[in-house]
């Protein structure tokens, strides 16, 4: 691990401008996973900007009905959360599929959203990455890629998002509050939080340069069967080759998110409108323009059976 300079930030505003200034600054909080990425050196920070003290911790009502969750309430205490359990249950099931009970015991609601791809080649520093080392190249096209993104891609980057939360979130209508370094404030749509790889893979989010996460906000609830189903490789502390959140009211209508099939959390609205005509219709649309590897093509279908038997536990 390389030196680097920590200062524990004293408010919100002059975190997000001491990061806007400098380029080589990351803020920490939970570190499960910047920690790893530096002792890599697959991130090289000179400097660290400790939030932990900045009061970010709290889930609280809001006058529309819904919750704000701040960005460092840690995940095992999110999941535990009484109303998240009663009203968002989508939420607290994908929490609990994720990583270990020693990491989400550390792990913040702002770092769920914003860990980086567990692809091997990019953690494998004697391997080209675009995301980790841009116009490198990417060896997960032509290697080995049975776990990588079969929609969303491009011909610079493969690589999928791994975050659990996301997609729950996602299929909630999330909202992101931040802020930025001039200490101006705003909202962004969780569908708008993450971006595809483009030819700018190493961009992973909308958010600029110092911007800080203060608070995830969710509307208010929507009801119905909220069930999140994770398919991978063993039963736990592994991150999904597919899965799906998915919110049904009883007449068959709802609404659904998939992981570990993209760069980002995937929803297609107009696929939600075909979830009470089964689970081949949902799939159609929601991987229309699907493109595979040949080694991830499995990925396709395995999307549809999900679906389905999330359908099925839905209908009881």
């Amino acid at each position: 691990m390389r030196p680097f300079t920590y200062e524990r930030a004293s408010s919100i505003e002059a975190a997000a401008k001491v990061a806007a200034s400098n380029s080589q600054a990351k803020f920490i909080a939970g570190g499960t996973n910047l920690l790893d990425l530096m002792k890599l050196e697959i991130e090289t920070p000179a400097h660290l900007i400790d939030v932990n003290d900045l009061g970010l911790d709290k889930i609280e009502a809001t006058s529309e009905g819904g919750l704000r969750i701040g960005a460092l309430v840690r995940n095992t205490d999110l999941a535990a959360d009484e109303t998240v359990r009663r009203d968002y249950g989508l939420l607290s099931r994908a929490l609990v599929a994720g990583a270990s009970g020693q990491l989400r015991n550390k792990a913040t609601t702002a770092g769920n959203l914003l860990q980086r791809t567990r692809c091997p080649y990019f953690y494998d520093t004697n391997q080209p990455c675009n995301k980790r080392q841009p116009g490198s190249g990417c060896s997960a096209i032509g290697g080995f890629s049975r776990q990588h993104a079969v929609i969303g891609t491009s011909d610079a980057c493969i690589a999928t998002h791994p975050s659990d939360m996301a997609v729950a979130l996602r299929t909630l209508d999330a909202t992101i509050e931040s802020v930025k370094g001039d200490g101006s404030r705003r909202s962004i749509p969780i569908a708008d939080l993450h971006r595809l790889p483009g030819d700018t893979p190493e961009i992973e989010t909308v958010l600029e340069p110092g911007e800080f996460i203060t608070a995830v906000l969710l509307p208010r609830p929507l009801g119905g069967k909220h069930i999140y189903r994770k398919v991978r490789d063993r039963a736990s502390y592994a991150f999904a080759l597919v899965s799906v959140g998915a919110v049904i009211q009883p007449d068959g209508t709802g609404r659904v998110a998939v992981g570990g099939i993209a760069h980002k959390p995937w929803r297609v609205e107009a696929a939600d409108t075909e979830l009470p005509n089964g689970a081949r219709a949902t799939s159609r649309v929601l991987l229309a323009d699907a493109r595979s590897t040949g080694q991830n093509r499995f990925k396709i279908d395995l999307v549809e059976r999900t679906l389905g038997a999330v359908i099925a536990a839905a209908k009881g």
